[in-house]
C-alpha cells in the first residue's frame, strides 16, 4: 500500500511524504503507483525548477519526500500543491485498497 502524508501550516501545504508501493500490479506495470509518482513529481518539478523554491528532498525505493524550506505560502506554489492534493485525493478514493492519504496540520515532518 502507498501511504501519502501532506503537511500543512495555516492551510498551506509545506511538505509531502510518500511511502510504499501500492501493490495494484507488478513493478513496472503498476498504474496506481505510476499515477501517484507522476502527481507528486509534477508538483516537485514545478516547485524546484519553475518557481526555484528552496527545498529539502529525499528519495529511495518506495519513498519520496519533500519539504519547502522557504516560500511555501507563495500563491503559485499553493496552486501546484493544491492540484497535487486534489489528484492524490481522487486516486485514494478510486483505489482505496492501494492508496491512503492523510493530511497533518501544523506537524513537523
Amino acid at each position: 500500500m502507498t501511504k501519502i502524508f501532506l503537511f500543512k501550516k495555516k492551510d498551506h501545504i509545506f511538505a509531502c511524504q510518500v511511502k510504499g508501493h501500492s501493490g495494484y500490479a507488478e513493478n513496472g506495470n503498476d498504474i496506481v503507483c505510476a499515477a501517484v509518482s507522476t502527481a507528486v513529481q509534477m508538483a516537485l518539478v514545478g516547485l524546484d525548477e519553475v518557481l526555484h523554491l528552496k527545498l529539502e528532498q529525499k528519495t529511495s525505493d518506495g519513498f519520496l519526500s519533500f519539504k519547502i524550506l522557504e516560500g511555501f505560502e507563495d500563491e503559485r506554489a499553493q496552486v501546484l500543491l493544491s492540484a497535487m492534493e486534489k489528484t492524490l485525493q481522487k486516486l485514494a478514493m478510486e483505489y482505496g485498497k492501494f492508496v491512503k492519504m492523510e493530511v497533518r496540520k501544523d506537524d513537523i515532518v
